[in-house]
C-alpha cells in the first residue's frame, strides 16, 4: 500500500472531522511532511511510544494513543480477570499532555477499567512510586522525556511500578497492533475516574527522605541553586529540599514556570550544560555550592558543583552516580548493614567504574540492558533474595532504594545535596570526593558522540552503520587491540585470541555492539530507541596515584577519546 493510499483511509468514518481535515490538507498541498506522517506505523516499543505530534499513523494523535490504550486494556482484562483492575495517569508539561491524559483514562473507564488521574503534571518517579503505593494494576505517564517540543510520548507500567518488560511487553506490543480503529472505545465513564492532588505529593517526598539520607551535616550552610527547566519538578524538588531540612535554594524563577514550549532553552535536557546556563549564571551571584537541573518530567537531573579552579562545572552521568553509589554503599558499611546479599543495578552503556566499587564494598553489580526497566525487573527478579541498594545509568538517571522502580530526580537530589553538604562540612567538594574515589577505583573517562540521521533514509543509514559496524569491526582502537566484541542482537561474544565466538544470552538481546580493547577502552555502539541517532558511548580508564595527577590524566583520557573517534572515522 503507498503512502497515499495509507493517509486516504484516514478520510473515513473512523476518524473525526478535525483529523480529516487535517489528512487532506498534507494531501491537497502535496506536503512533504505526507511521506514522514504515513509511511510506517509509529513503533509501540516494548516500553510504549514517542513520537512527533500530528496526523498520521506515525504520529502521536488521538488516534495512535487511544489504539495503544485499547490494547493495552485488552491485555490487563486477560491478565486480570475477575478484578477490579486500577490504572494510574499522571503526564508532564509537554503541549497536549494534559489533554492526551484524559483522552487514555477514557479509553480505560470505557472499558471497565478505573483510573487513578493526577489532576495536574507531576513527575514519572511519581507515577511509579503511585502504582505501588495504591497498589495499582499497571501505569501510565505521558511524556516525551526531554526531547524537542514537538514530541510527546507514553510509557507504560506494570503492577511493581517498573516499565513493562518480558512477557508483558512483547504481548502487550500484540495486542495494539491487533487493534483497528474502528475499534477503539473513546467515550469513557467519568464515573470510574479518581482525581489524585497534591495530597500524594506529600507521601512519595515521604519516601524520597527516608530511603534518600543517612546523615544530618551541613545542610543548614548549603548553597543550593535548582531549575526545573519548565517541567514537572516544580511540584516537589523545592518542598522536598525544604523538609529534609536544606535552608539556602535558590530557584530559577522563569524556568519554573511550567510550560511545553521550553522557552528558555533549545532543549530541556539537563545533560547539556546550555540547558543549565541560566542556573550556572544564578550560581555566579548566590556563590553556590551545587546547580541541579531535571528533565520535564522529572526523572533525569544534571549536577554541577565547583571544579578545581572552583568553576561551576556539569558532571556526567557517570561521574554523579558514581559519586551517589559509592557514598551509599561508604554508609551502609558503616551501618553494618552489607551482608554479602546485596547488588547495585547498572546498565551495558554505562561505565564498568561501578564493578569496582561493587567490588571494594562486598556488593554484586547486576548490568541490564539500557533503561531503568531493566533495572527494575533485577528488582523483581531478585526480591526476597537479595537487596537492591541503588541502581544508575550514564544518561543521568539513579534510583535510590526500591520504592520507586524507575530513575527518580527527586531522591536523588536529596541524596547528591546531603553529599554536597558533608562534602562541604568537611573542607572539599563533590569533586575532590570524585577525585578521591578515582584514586581508589582508577580513573574513568567517558564521552558520548551521536550522530543524527533523521527521516525515513535517516534510518536506513542507520541500520547501514550497525550492519558495517557488525560485520567488519575495528582492529584496534586508540592504539590498543580489540580483544572482545560483544554482539547483543546475535548473543555472542567474540574472543579475539580464542578467535571463537561464546553464547551470551543472559541479557535479552538488542541491536547492541561493545568492543573492549586490551587496555580497558569500551565503546558501545546502539541506535537510540527514542530518537532519529546512533550512539557511541566511549569509556577510556587510567591509573590516578594523586590529586596533583588529576589534570593531566583527565587531558591524557581526553585525548585517547579523541583518537577512538578518529579510528571510527566519527566526524
Amino acid at each position: 500500500m503507498t503512502t497515499l493510499e495509507k493517509a486516504k483511509l484516514w478520510l473515513g468514518d473512523s476518524f473525526d472531522q478535525e483529523t480529516k481535515d487535517a489528512v487532506q490538507l498534507l494531501i491537497d498541498s502535496n506536503s512533504p511532511d505526507l511521506e514522514d506522517s504515513f509511511y510506517r506505523e509509529l513503533e509501540f516499543g516494548t516500553g510504549g511510544m514517542r513520537g512527533i505530534m500530528g496526523v498520521g499513523t506515525n504520529r502521536l494523535n488521538k488516534y495512535t494513543l487511544g489504539q495503544a490504550t485499547q490494547g493495552l486494556a485488552n491485555y490487563m482484562l486477560q491478565q486480570f480477570q475477575g478484578e477490579q483492575i486500577s490504572v494510574a495517569i499522571a503526564y508532564d508539561v509537554r503541549n497536549n499532555s494534559k489533554e492526551f491524559g484524559k483522552l487514555v483514562a477514557d479509553v480505560l473507564t470505557a472499558n471497565g477499567i478505573k483510573v487513578l488521574l493526577f489532576k495536574n503534571h507531576r513527575p514519572t518517579p511519581e507515577l511509579s512510586f503511585t502504582v505501588r503505593d495504591k497498589k495499582c494494576n499497571g501505569g501510565i505517564v505521558l511524556t516525551a522525556s526531554h526531547n524537542p517540543p514537538e514530541y510527546n510520548g507514553y510509557k507504560v507500567y506494570w503492577n511493581d511500578g517498573a516499565q513493562i518488560v518480558p512477557p508483558h511487553d512483547e504481548a502487550i506490543i500484540n495486542e495494539v497492533y491487533s487493534v483497528k480503529f474502528e475499534e477503539i472505545k473513546f467515550n469513557g465513564n467519568d464515573d470510574l475516574i479518581e482525581w489524585i492532588g497534591e495530597e500524594q505529593d506529600d507521601v512519595y517526598i515521604d519516601a524520597c527522605i527516608e530511603n534518600s539520607t543517612y546523615q544530618d551535616v551541613g545542610k543548614g550552610n548549603l548553597n543550593i541553586v535548582f531549575t526545573s527547566i519548565h517541567g514537572t519538578t516544580y511540584t516537589t524538588v523545592p518542598k522536598a529540599l525544604e523538609k529534609a531540612g536544606f535552608k539556602k535554594i535558590d530557584l530559577v524563577k522563569e524556568q519554573m514556570i511550567p510550560s511545553g514550549n521550553f522557552p528558555t532553552v533549545d532543549s530541556p535536557n539537563p545533560e547539556e550544560p546550555a540547558a543549565l546556563e541560566m542556573a550556572m549564571d544564578l550560581a555566579k551571584i548566590t556563590n553556590a555550592d551545587i546547580v541541579i537541573g531535571t528533565d520535564p518530567d522529572g526523572d533525569r537531573l544534571g549536577i554541577a558543583v565547583r571544579n578545581l579552579e572552583g568553576e561551576i562545572q556539569l558532571l556526567n552521568g557517570n561521574q554523579c552516580n558514581t559519586i551517589l553509589t559509592y557514598y551509599i554503599l561508604d554508609q551502609w558499611k558503616k551501618q553494618g548493614k552489607i551482608t554479602g546479599k546485596e547488588f547495585i543495578g547498572s546498565t551495558i552503556v554505562t561505565s564498568d567504574i561501578f564493578f569496582d566499587i561493587a567490588e571494594k564494598f562486598g556488593v554484586d553489580c547486576k548490568v541490564g540492558l539500557t533503561g531503568f526497566k531493566w533495572i527494575g525487573k533485577m528488582i523483581r527478579d531478585f526480591e526476597g533474595q537479595e537487596k537492591f541498594v541503588c541502581g544508575g545509568e550514564e544518561s543521568f538517571g539513579f534510583m535510590t532504594g526500591d520504592f520507586v522502580r524507575d530513575k527518580d530526580s527527586c531522591g536523588s537530589i536529596i541524596l547528591a545535596c546531603e553529599i554536597a553538604a558533608w562534602c562541604k562540612a568537611n573542607g572539599k567538594t563533590m569533586y575532590e570526593y570524585l577525585i578521591e574515589i578515582y584514586q581508589e577505583t582508577g580513573m574513568y573517562y567517558e564521552g558520548l558522540i551521536n550522530i543524527v540521521k533523521k527521516g525515513r533514509d535517516g534510518a536506513e543509514e542507520i541500520q547501514n552503520m550497525m550492519k558495517n559496524f557488525r560485520e567488519n569491526p575495528p582492529k584496534s582502537l586508540a592504539g590498543s587491540l580489540v580483544e572482545e566484541v560483544k554482539d547483543f542482537k546475535e548473543q555472542t561474544n567474540f574472543v579475539v585470541s580464542e578467535n571463537e565466538k561464546h553464547v551470551m544470552d543472559d541479557i535479552p538481546k538488542s541491536n547492541v555492539l561493545i568492543y573492549y580493547t586490551q587496555d580497558g577502552t569500551k565503546v558501545c555502539v546502539r541506535p537510540s530507541g527514542t530518537e532519529p541517532k546512533i550512539k557511541f558511548y566511549v569509556s577510556v580508564k587510567q591509573n590516578l596515584n594523586s590529586k596533583e595527577d588529576f589534570k593531566s590524566t583527565l587531558k591524557s583520557l581526553e585525548q585517547k577519546i579523541e583518537e577512538v573517534r578518529k579510528d571510527l572515522q566519527l566526524n
